[in-house]
């Protein structure tokens, strides 16, 4: 049964001043509870629809209409948690290439890009203190699993380049080089990734170190920051593949 204050508290955690002030955030579908029990993450509840069942955790049953009622999905699934945040440093010397997004505000955007740099085996992924949150229901949603084994952490950019100047920073830029002609050439280096809407900060590009561009070939506008994203980081795994991180 769900209690009224368990209600409100579940409720509360759609809103990133409560996810912050509560150090929680909530994991919707059964795929997704069954890799949060499996991951290092710690886990304050499980509620399942009746007739339903975890492994590896004692879960709370309650019905479908509670479950409406906590649910931040527009369809609920059967299976919802609510984890505890972990608090991720950007720890540099244990991976090579890693993501530096400037102010991506589209949840699920950042929740594809988690998931494709998963699929790369790139799990440091540096936020500007402009970016959505990664806690936000929709980017958990988005991330399928991922965000279970991402390092995301957010950051001053200006400073945190100021503070690593010696490593290559490739950004993505509509004037910038083919990156199917120059290809990515330092195994140590940050890719860094505009807004949706402006791009990179005109604040950042002194740090960049080389300009990349996807080229266009047919009559599409523009590309999607997070399919952008995917295809630099398989330009990178061609040219590393043997390097997991």
């Amino acid at each position: 049964m769900l209690s009224i204050n368990q209600k409100k508290y579940i409720n509360s955690l759609q809103q990133k001043k409560f996810r912050a002030q509560h150090g929680t955030f909530l994991v919707e579908g059964e795929k997704m509870v069954e890799e949060l029990i499996q991951s290092g993450f710690e886990i304050e509840f499980v509620f399942v629809v009746k007739g339903n069942r975890v492994k590896g955790f004692e879960a709370i049953e309650i019905n479908e209409k509670e479950m409406k009622s906590i649910s931040a999905l527009s369809t609920p699934s059967n299976f919802l948690a609510v984890a505890k945040q972990k608090k991720q440093q950007a720890d540099l010397s244990k991976s090579n290439f890693v993501l530096v997004l400037d102010n991506v505000k589209d949840p699920g955007n950042l929740g594809t890009i988690i998931r494709t740099a998963d699929w790369f085996g790139i799990h440091a992924i540096v936020c500007s203190n402009e970016c959505v949150d990664v806690y936000n229901p929709k980017v958990v949603q988005a991330t399928m699993g991922s965000i279970f084994r991402a390092n995301v952490t957010y950051v001053n950019l200006l400073e945190f380049f100021q503070q690593n100047n010696a490593i290559p920073v490739y950004g993505a830029m509509l004037e910038g080089e083919n990156i199917y002609e120059k290809p990515i050439q330092d195994k140590k280096a940050f890719l860094l990734m505009g807004s949706e809407s402006f791009g990179i900060s005109k604040e950042l590009t002194p740090f960049i170190t080389n300009n990349v561009m996807i080229p266009k070939f047919g009559g599409a506008e523009s590309l999607n920051v997070a399919v952008a994203t995917g295809v630099l980081c398989s330009m990178y795994r061609q040219q590393f593949p043997k390097d997991f991180y």
